[in-house]
């Protein structure tokens, strides 16, 4: 036996008392699977900073002829995936065991995988024979492996709705958090791919996933599931209702109750959606503490795009009867009021319900904020880049809403979100095209309904959840609406975040693009977006042959 000098014990025990793989109190509080499941159904600590910091990063199939926004070529290249050889779409391959792996993700350092996407690698065959491995923290061997879509889409070891089949793509959202390193590998080339993870500051506490904190959260991973494809509308507190007609102009508002309190639950019905144009002229506004924060359409603040399009989402659901609820948590200080505003022609009806409850105001509490871009006609050639939004200060990127017009039955979507957080040189977030970022793939094969907690797609071409697609068609003419909201994959930035989609369709045409986007932030951020109702107006009309009528 090896007899330390009792200093040096003394040390070792301290030292033991300090460091988190040591500690039963900084095991507690350390990132775990169980800490990340509560805090995806956790509203109210969603609207403050994150308590243990972090920066969102993804990584991807993305061009790698993509290096420079200055080369217009490089810059808009679409071959975003890897279909032979000659592409090299990943980071690197290597042997293991006599077997060829491809390096599809690699992190050192402690984070947490939030959010993971792979499309079909045919339209119509929903399996592949490439398997996936995920290894931590520099083990030799992986904690989870299985086929590349059947373990990320809800039918295999992780369970429905975290990981789920959207259209002809696996999406999970199930966290796997890691305390030194992430390698995720294939044993065969790759299709697409993405993979979004939180990127911790050394130091910060993780308990790395194994399989035994998986079973042991089974029963929990149970309760959150159901919450989510579940939610409730907030009941308690106070509630303050109007009803009210609006003439053309004219804009109504009711003052919430004052103090220290938080908007919980916001419902909006009108009388008639028969006019879908109403949903872009109807704006909601907010204001907390002396500032407006919020000013929406409330078809894009809702997710409904233009008309009536029913979803089921975590944060907001568009009602079947035409009820538009919203459950983030909006707290203030002092004052709050909510007003609708009718640019329309025509009177509309409203009612209109707020659910407001007290709420313990810190430093690290944010406003919330939604504003809007609207822009007709776009032109798809050159390709560009289309700014969501650029914000300055501190905040937490949450969710938006796109709703585009496509002239043409080619599809539109190839363009990549491209995100740049707390002024980086290069995004740290780059896409592999529109639809992927909104959960789904294949692009104009996939114009049907869909929906899950953190994202959906309420309309497309003709169809929504009113009217199902039957056929195989590829028409993505017309309306699509696509919205995704985050919970574990928010965006934190400390001082910016610029979000650019790029304007990529196979056509050269004239579209129209108007998206919400929603953020919490600090008394002192500020936004490019600014009202803008002479655009909200601006709804482009559609026209159809006589074979791509309803």
């Amino acid at each position: 036996m090896i007899h330390l000098p009792k200093i040096l014990q003394l040390s070792i025990f301290a030292f033991a008392l300090c460091c988190p793989f040591f500690s039963c109190t900084d095991e507690r509080s350390a990132v775990s699977v169980e800490s990340m499941l509560n805090e995806m159904v956790d509203r109210e600590e969603q609207s403050r900073f994150p308590k243990t910091d972090f920066r969102l990063k993804q990584q991807s199939s993305y061009n790698r002829a993509s290096v420079d926004p200055k080369d217009s070529i490089g810059w808009f290249k679409n071959r975003d995936f890897n279909a032979n050889e000659n592409d090299h779409n990943f980071i690197r391959t290597e042997e293991n065991k006599q077997q060829k792996e491809w390096v599809l993700m690699e992190h050192n350092g402690p984070g947490a995988i939030v959010r993971t996407w792979m499309p079909y690698f045919h339209a119509d065959k929903p399996d592949t024979d490439l398997q996936i491995k995920i290894y931590l923290d520099g083990n030799a061997e992986p904690v989870l492996e299985g086929n590349a879509l059947g373990l990320l889409n809800g039918t295999g070891l992780i369970p429905y709705p975290f990981a789920h089949q959207s259209l002809r793509s696996a999406v999970s959202f199930f966290p796997i958090p890691y305390a030194r390193s992430c390698k995720i590998t294939t044993t065969g080339p790759p299709f697409f791919y993405q993979f979004t993870y939180r990127e911790y500051p050394e130091g910060t506490a993780v308990k790395t996933f194994t399989m035994e904190d998986f079973d042991n959260s089974k029963k929990l991973a149970e309760q959150v599931g159901k919450e989510i494809l579940t939610p409730t509308n907030y009941s308690e507190g106070e509630q303050v209702k109007v009803q009210a007609t609006l003439l053309a102009g004219e804009e109504k508002t009711i003052t919430l109750p004052a103090g220290e309190a938080a908007l919980r639950t916001l419902a909006l019905k009108l009388g008639s959606y028969e006019k879908s144009e109403r949903m872009r002229s109807t704006i909601i506004k907010m204001n907390f503490d002396g500032k407006e924060t919020v000013w929406c359409p409330i078809g894009d603040f809702f997710g409904s795009g233009i008309g009536l399009n029913p979803y089921q989402g975590w944060h907001n659901t568009v009602g079947e009867d035409g009820t538009l609820t919203s459950r983030w948590v909006m707290p203030y200080q002092s004052t709050a009021s909510i007003s609708v505003e009718n640019l329309d022609s025509e009177p509309i009806t409203i009612e209109l319900n707020a659910m407001v409850d007290d709420y313990k105001w810190d430093t690290r509490s944010m406003y919330f904020h939604a504003a809007w871009r609207g822009q007709y006609p776009v032109s798809t050639r050159p390709f560009s880049d289309w700014n969501y939004v650029s914000l300055k200060g501190r905040g937490v990127y949450v969710a938006d809403a796109l709703t585009v017009m496509n002239p043409v039955e080619r599809w539109w979507g190839e363009g990549d979100e491209k995100i740049w957080v707390d002024g980086e040189d290069f995004p740290s977030l780059f896409g592999t095209g529109t639809e992927d970022y909104y959960g789904y793939s294949w692009g104009g094969k996939s114009t049907d309904f869909y929906e899950h907690p953190f994202h959906a797609q309420p309309r497309s071409n003709v169809y929504n959840k009113f009217n199902r697609k039957t056929g195989d068609e590829r028409n993505s003419q017309g309306f699509s609406t696509e919205t995704r909201s985050r919970t574990l994959d928010g965006m934190p930035f400390s001082s910016s975040l610029q979000l650019d989609m790029e304007i990529w369709s196979w056509t050269d045409c004239e579209m129209g693009y108007g998206v919400g986007v929603m953020w919490y932030g600090d008394a002192d951020i500020t936004s490019n977006r600014k009202p803008d109702a002479q655009e909200a107006l601006n709804v482009p009309k559609i026209s159809r042959t006589s074979s791509e009528s309803k």
